[in-house]
C-alpha cells in the first residue's frame, strides 16, 4: 500500500506527546512491512532547514478565495530501511509555521490562527500529492490539527488521483476538538452546505475533530478502552454520540511504543560507547545490575541522598489536567506534600505545563527534601527517570494509550496507575496474595487514592521485596513493539479500501 501519514507533529522533528512517537514509529513499522510510507508534517522555526532538501518550485495551496505558497523540505526519516526509505516532507510557510511553539506558546497556549494554520496545512497535503504525481491509498491523518483532511477527500478531492485513496482518523486525545469561531471556516473553501453535512456546527462554533469525525472513512483510536470510554456521555467531550453513530467504524489500537529507542539493553541515553556515554551499563531480565547503576545516576542527578534501599517514585509528565496534577499537586488539597512528608521515598519528576503547577512544583521541592522536579524537558532525563526509578506514577484523568506506563514496564519500573483508557489494557493489578501483577492499580481520581496507592506500592517494596522483583520480571516479559498494532492498522486500511 501507499500511505501518507498527515500529523502536525512527528519525532525527532516536532513532539508535544505521544502523537509524535505514535506517527513515526507506526510508519517506521509499515515501511519494514514492505509498505510505502511517506510524511509530511509543517516546518516549524524549530526545524531547521539547512539540514534538508529544498524540492524546486513553491506549492500552491487553495485556501480563503485565494492561493497561499509554500516551499517544500524533504529528509528521509531516522531508522527507516535502506531499502525502503521513508520520507519526510515539511511544509514551509513563514507566516503560519514560523515561530515558536507548534499550538502556541505560554503567552498565548492556543494561537488565534490554529484554525487557518492546520486549515492550510490540510489543503496542502493534497497539493503535495499532485506536486509528486504521487497519490497514496490511505491518507492517514492524525487529531484535530489534520481532522480536516478527511472533509477535503470526502467533499470534493476524491476525483483523478485521489478516487480510490481512502481516509483514516485516529484520535489521539479526543479532549482537543479544534473549536473555534466558525469565522474561520471561509479559509477551508467549502460551502456552507458542508458545513452542516460533515457536522461542524458546534453551539455555533465550527468543531474541526468532530467533522472528520463524521467524514474519516475509518475511525480509530489509541487503546480499547479508550475507544469504549470515548462512547460513553462521562469521557465523550460531548462526541460520545457522534462515535456511537460511527461504531461500525471505530475502533481501538493499542500503541506501540519504539523498543529500538526505548529498551534497557541498548539505550544510548544511558550507554552509548561511540559517543562514551556511560550513565547506566545496559541490563536485562537476567542481569540486573544495570537498573541499580541507573538508579545511583537518578538520584546523583537530581541531588537525592544515593541509597539504593529507599525507593524512588519517578514522573515524565505533562502538568495539565487531565494528568491528575491538581489532585497530587494542588495546593492544600494535593497529596503529593503528605506523600512525601508520611513516607520514606524519593520523588522525581520532569514536566512544564500549566503555570500554577509549575510553581507549586517549585515551591514543594524547594520545602521538601526527597522531592525533586525539572520544568521543562530532557530525552535523556526521561531515559533516565525510566530505568533508575523503582517506580512511575500517572494518576490520569483519562489516558487515551499512555505510553510512559510501557516504557516503564520494559525497563522494570512498576507503574503507579489509575484504571482507564490504555494504563487499564496495559498494566496488570497487584494481587499481593499471589504476587501477581505488574503494578498497583487505582479507580477514582482523589488525592487520598493517589496517596494511599503510592503508599501500598511503598508497603510492598518494603514488606513484599520478593512480589516486587517478580512484579518486575513480569513487566520486562511484555512485549509493547508495534509490530502487532501495525497488522492491525493494516486491516483498518483494507477494510476502508474494500468500501471505496
Amino acid at each position: 500500500m501507499k500511505i501518507l501519514m498527515v500529523a502536525s507533529e512527528a519525532v525527532p522533528f516536532a513532539k508535544t506527546g505521544g502523537l509524535a512517537d505514535m506517527v513515526s514509529a507506526l510508519s517506521l513499522v509499515l515501511a519494514r512491512l514492505g509498505h510505502e510510507v511517506r510524511m509530511v508534517i509543517p516546518r516549524y522555526y524549530g526545524i531547521n532547514k539547512t539540514e534538508l532538501e529544498q524540492l524546486e518550485g513553491p506549492l500552491g495551496v487553495p485556501v480563503g478565495g485565494h492561493e497561499e505558497w509554500s516551499a517544500v523540505y524533504t529528509t528521509n526519516l531516522r531508522g527507516s530501511p535502506p531499502e525502503n526509505p521513508i520520507t519526510v516532507y515539511f511544509i514551509d510557510h513563514e507566516q503560519f509555521f514560523g515561530r515558536d511553539g507548534i499550538y502556541g506558546v505560554p503567552s498565548e497556549p492556543d494561537f488565534l490562527d490554529n484554525p487557518r494554520r492546520f486549515t492550510f496545512f490540510s489543503r496542502a497535503a493534497f497539493q503535495l500529492c499532485r506536486k509528486l504525481s504521487w497519490y497514496p491509498d490511505v491518507l492517514h491523518a492524525h487529531d484535530w490539527p489534520t481532522a480536516l483532511v478527511p472533509v477535503f477527500l470526502k467533499y470534493g478531492e476524491r476525483t483523478g488521483g485521489f478516487a480510490k485513496t481512502i481516509s483514516v482518523l485516529t484520535i489521539h486525545n479526543l479532549g482537543y476538538q479544534g473549536i473555534y469561531s466558525k469565522d474561520n471556516y471561509y479559509y477551508a473553501n467549502l460551502g456552507w452546505d458542508v458545513f452542516y453535512w460533515a457536522g461542524f456546527d458546534d453551539w455555533n462554533m465550527m468543531n474541526i475533530l468532530k467533522a472528520g469525525i463524521n467524514s474519516a472513512d475509518k475511525l480509530n483510536t489509541v487503546s480499547p478502552t479508550y475507544a469504549a470510554e470515548t462512547q460513553t456521555q462521562a469521557h465523550g467531550f460531548r462526541l460520545d454520540g457522534v462515535l456511537r453513530f460511527r461504531s461500525e467504524d471505530y475502533i481501538g489500537i493499542l500503541n506501540g511504543i519504539d523498543t529500538t529507542v526505548w529498551n534497557p539493553q541498548n539505550d544510548t541515553y544511558l550507554w552509548d560507547p561511540k559517543q562514551q556515554i556511560a550513565i547506566a551499563p545496559p541490563y536485562s531480565r537476567q542481569d540486573m545490575k544495570g537498573k541499580w547503576k541507573a538508579k545511583e545516576a537518578l538520584q546523583r542527578e537530581f541531588n537525592l541522598p544515593v541509597d539504593p534501599d529507599t525507593p524512588v517514585i519517578g514522573m515524565v509528565t505533562r502538568l495539565t489536567e487531565q494528568k491528575g496534577v491538581g489532585e497530587l499537586f494542588g495546593p492544600a488539597y494535593g497529596s503529593a506534600w503528605s506523600i512525601c512528608n508520611d513516607m520514606k521515598l524519593q520523588l522525581v519528576l520532569i514536566g512544564s505545563g500549566d503555570a500554577w503547577c509549575e510553581n507549586e512544583i517549585k515551591s514543594l521541592a524547594y520545602r521538601l527534601s526527597n522531592f525533586k522536579a525539572h520544568v521543562g524537558y530532557s530525552e535523556k532525563e526521561s531515559h533516565l527517570i525510566e530505568a533508575g526509578s523503582d517506580f512511575f506514577l500517572m494518576p490520569s484523568r483519562y489516558e487515551p494509550s499512555g505510553l510512559n506506563q510501557m516504557y516503564s514496564l520494559t525497563y522494570g519500573t512498576l507503574p503507579i496507575v489509575r484504571n482507564t483508557g490504555g494504563l487499564a489494557d496495559t498494566v496488570v493489578k497487584f494481587n499481593q496474595d499471589t504476587g501477581e501483577g505488574t503494578g498497583f492499580m487505582f479507580d477514582d481520581l482523589t488525592p487520598r487514592a493517589i496517596y494511599d496507592t503510592v503508599g501500598w506500592a511503598v508497603w510492598a517494596y518494603y514488606e513484599r521485596r520478593s512480589q516486587i522483583e517478580k512484579m518486575r520480571l513480569t513487566g520486562m516479559e511484555q512485549d509493547f513493539s508495534w509490530e502487532k498494532s501495525a497488522q492491525q492498522y493494516l486491516e483498518l486500511y483494507k477494510k476502508g479500501l474494500t468500501s471505496v
